[in-house]
């Protein structure tokens, strides 16, 4: 029953050892005790318990009582990090057991086998279990038995053994009333899943079985550290981070398992690598070491020890001391038949490259490689990247090339999986490492051109595909509603003064569970098999106009101006020095944004000319007279372009890839020539642009005061030619899916935007922050305009800072004025821009907007 409704069989429990019990029912008490305390408590508690119950047993003269105690005992103890007094306990339980309860006591020891990482061992002992269980008809116990059996497979990589394993159990549990090995069963398909390279499905298995043991009572760290793991997997590693460290929090708290305290610290060193943070690996891996050392657990400590030497390396300590370590790292994991090994050999082999040691590089990578043709994508991954730093060190520019194309090839695969625009996102960083050795091997091998393929192959590959919709989810069309509404009573609560904590929790729960579902959906289509072809770009931008590409190789952006069937290369500034700048122009247009900061302008402008020197370099003088395509790095996407001088009187776009730019211009407009006009509630200028707009566009659709609520707005912006939204808009860094305009009803977040069919061709966004992006994974952005351009829109005009309400609305007017004379949004913006009043709050606003794409 402990494990069939936990919280009643100890309650059960307590109640037969309150009404004085003969020995043996004392001893099935404190056992039952003992067991919950070990899984969901305090092991201090538990092992004092589960002692009680092997005496009583003693004392009951149950030869078959005592060998059962002795191995819920010898559990306890190995997950306390007593390892030879659970071994030891286990084997007394082996000798003393008998028949079916023999075949139990096996089980036991089998699973502490795999918790110490024993895994042969854990085989050996429930492949001899399984056959007495089955003969005994003990339904439940063979679940258990055929679950560990999956598991340990898993380990070992034999994931079509486990998947048979995991499905022959299930059969069996559903014949069972057994709640929390149930939700075990769901959590095992979820890693399942997860090892089979299916994260959305991984993901999905995962919180249902969370929501199971919530139902349960009862905290399953196992559980956490698989959701890290899969996180990790997803580009994640933040989040993972502090699921971990809370976990660590909780059990610290109860008393409970040391060896799940090891597990989740060495996951956390994991996560904390992952997002950059390696003085925090290093001290998670280190103290992980430590506890799995003293565990005798060789298995999870090789493991740890592989994290921490990767901690050291990103922290800048490479040495031959740790070439070594990380050699005997792979050859102890490869002796346990351990999926990691590989990862083992690359690291190794990079630090020895980066040392110069090219013979220890070329034997360790090679070892590495052999994984590329095998097994889940990450790992195949990883032995493409071995191979190219392999070609890299015996200097073969044509190898490496392969090497990364097939890698990247991989990872494409591996994203069409994903449905969610987010995971498609962060899934690109594990590519970084490849394109960044493509990028340097073009470079010096093919020239500019081949430097822009490569540029190419890797930034904004979320915008090639819109994300998956599920057709009909009344789960998360309810969540956006209730996230809508909460979210407005927070924001009126805050407009009067009065207290909001409780909304803002219930506004964090429903964010999590709609991103949650999100996160669920699997890529229901293939990749469209789309190649960047130089010479297809180069005959579109013809003889005017030059697209202007930058790349970053080394830390330093490098300029490739595309124009009159050329691609040249040009060099500008450090990507550092560039973002700097950046910063220092936002903190200025903040500024002129209010009436009163003159004086700022001329630093502003100043901070332009920097900026050009930084990021166009000689490309500056380049670029002829006719229109400009401005292509940036992710990490740029908060440049004013407009500010540039050789851009401030220039018909220019922004476009998030070259790629991009070249399915807007190939995007068809809608029939008919819809437009929509949108104006939001709380704007100082009221929207005043609206009502003269709606003026002047007679057939237009106006949606403000009570109309302009959100499922009637989305419902007029499916497949408009032309929509313009006043709202005030708010930019998320934290959760940028969550970023908003602001509606009657609450805001639109992004996830509704990406229910559309299809975007508006044209869309104009006259509100604050609504061109900030998140730059996530190798070179993503996530945001509202990149939200858009996958889904039909050709063209967006968005701001990247704060404005004046009310020196937008000549601005937008004029935009409005060029677009009906039939000018692209790009050469009516600079009209607009330049019909301007010269003071410095309409000449920032000016500068804040941009034209994306290329209608």
């Amino acid at each position: 029953m402990v494990f069939a409704a936990p919280n009643q069989a100890l309650a059960r429990a307590e109640e037969v050892l309150g009404s004085d019990p003969s020995p043996l029912h004392a001893s099935v008490a404190h056992q039952v005790i003992g067991i919950w305390q070990r899984d969901w408590g305090d092991m201090r508690i538990a092992l004092e318990h589960l002692r009680r119950a092997r005496d009583l047993a003693a004392r009951a003269e149950s030869a078959d009582r005592e060998a059962d105690v002795l191995a819920a005992l010898g559990v306890a103890l190995v997950h306390a990090g007593r390892t030879r007094q659970g071994l030891a306990a286990l084997e007394r339980g082996v000798e003393v057991g008998s028949g079916h309860t023999r075949a139990r006591v096996l089980f036991r020891r089998a699973y502490a086998s795999w918790v110490l990482g024993h895994h042969r061992a854990a085989l050996d002992d429930v492949r001899r279990a399984v056959p007495v269980l089955r003969q005994a008809d003990d339904v439940i116990w063979t679940a258990r038995a055929l679950t560990l059996r999956a598991t340990v497979h898993l380990a070992l990589g034999a994931v079509e053994r486990a998947d048979a394993d995991f499905t022959a159990a299930e059969a069996l549990w559903d014949t069972t009333g057994q709640e929390h090995d149930k939700a075990d069963a769901v959590e095992s398909r979820g890693l399942a899943a997860y090892r089979s390279g299916n994260i959305p499905a991984a993901l999905r298995l995962l919180d249902e079985a969370q929501e199971r043991y919530a139902k349960l009572g009862t905290p399953m760290f196992m559980l956490n550290i698989r959701r890290c793991e899969v996180l990790m997997a997803a580009g994640l590693a933040p989040e993972a981070l502090a699921e971990a460290d809370a976990a660590i929090a909780v059990l610290d708290g109860i008393g409970g398992q040391s060896t799940r305290k090891a597990e989740l610290l060495l996951a956390a060193a994991r996560a904390a690598r992952l997002a950059g943070d390696a003085h925090t690996a290093i001290a998670r891996a280190d103290l992980a070491v430590r506890l799995f050392a003293g565990q005798r657990r060789t298995w999870w400590e090789t493991h740890a020890r592989l994290v921490l030497i990767e901690a050291r390396v990103a922290a800048g300590r490479g040495s031959g001391r740790l070439v070594a370590d990380a050699a005997a790292v792979a050859d102890r994991l490869a002796s346990f038949g351990a999926p990691a090994a590989p990862e083992a050999s690359l690291l190794a082999g990079r630090i020895a490259l980066g040392l110069g040691w090219r013979e220890d590089a070329e034997r360790h990578l090679e070892v590495a490689a052999r994984s590329r043709h095998s097994g889940p994508p990450l790992a195949r991954m990883t032995g493409w990247a071995a191979q190219a730093l392999w070609a890299r060190a015996v200097g073969s520019d044509r190898r490496v090339l392969e090497a990364c194309r097939r890698g990247l090839d991989v990872l494409d695969d591996h994203r069409t999986t994903l449905g969610a625009s987010e995971l498609r996102a962060r899934a690109t960083a594990q590519g970084a490492e490849l394109a960044g050795l493509a990028a340097r091997a073009s470079l010096t091998s093919g020239g500019p051109r081949r430097l822009l393929v490569w540029s190419e192959r890797w930034r904004a590959t979320v915008l090639s595909a819109p994300p998956t919709r599920p057709p009909a989810d009344p789960e998360l069309l309810s969540g956006l509603t209730a996230f809508r509404e909460i979210a407005a009573r927070a924001e009126a609560a805050r407009m009067e003064g009065r207290p909001v904590p409780t909304l803002e929790r219930e506004q964090r729960r429903l964010e999590r569970e709609i991103r949650s579902r999100t996160l669920h959906m699997r890529g229901d289509a293939p990749g469209d098999g789309y190649r960047f072809d130089p010479r297809r770009l180069l005959e579109r931008l013809g003889d005017d106009v030059r697209l202007v590409e930058l790349a970053v190789l080394d830390g330093r952006v490098q300029v490739l101006l595309c124009a009159q069937g050329r691609v040249r290369r040009f060099e500008g500034g450090l990507l550092a020095d560039a973002e700097r700048e950046a910063e220092h122009v936002q903190a200025g247009l903040r500024r002129l944004a209010h009436p009163g900061a003159e004086a700022r302008l001329p630093v502003v402008e100043a901070a332009g000319r920097r900026l050009e020197e930084l990021l166009l370099g000689p490309a500056a003088a380049q670029l002829g007279s006719g229109p400009v395509v401005v292509v940036p790095p992710g990490r740029l996407h908060r440049v004013p372009w407009a500010l540039l001088p050789s851009l401030r009187e220039r018909v220019f776009s922004v476009s998030p890839s070259a790629s991009s730019w070249l399915r807007a211009r190939e995007t068809v407009p809608p029939p008919g020539g819809r437009q929509v006009l949108v104006r939001g509630p709380g704007l100082a200028s009221g929207g005043a642009e609206v009502p003269e707009l709606a003026g002047r566009h007679g057939s237009a659709t106006v949606l403000e005061y009570d109309d302009a609520r959100v499922p009637r707005v989305l419902a007029e912006l499916d497949g408009a030619a032309l929509a313009h939204i006043a709202a005030h808009g708010t930019f998320r860094a934290d959760s940028p899916l969550f970023s908003a305009l602001r509606m009657a009803d609450g805001p639109l977040i992004v996830h509704d935007f990406e229910r559309l069919d299809r975007s508006p061709y044209r869309i104009i966004l006259s509100c604050c922050d609504t061109a900030r992006f998140a730059s996530v994974g190798a070179d993503e952005l996530l945001g509202l305009v990149t939200a858009l351009l996958p889904l039909g829109t050709a063209g967006v005009v968005a701001c990247s800072a704060p404005v004046n309400d009310e020196a937008v609305v000549p601005l937008m007017l004029t935009l409005h004025k060029g677009l009906s004379a039939g000018a692209s949004m790009a050469e009516a913006l600079r009209d607009a821009r330049a019909s301007l009043p010269g003071d410095a709050v309409h000449q920032a606003t000016g500068w804040a907007f941009s034209a994306f794409g290329a209608a």
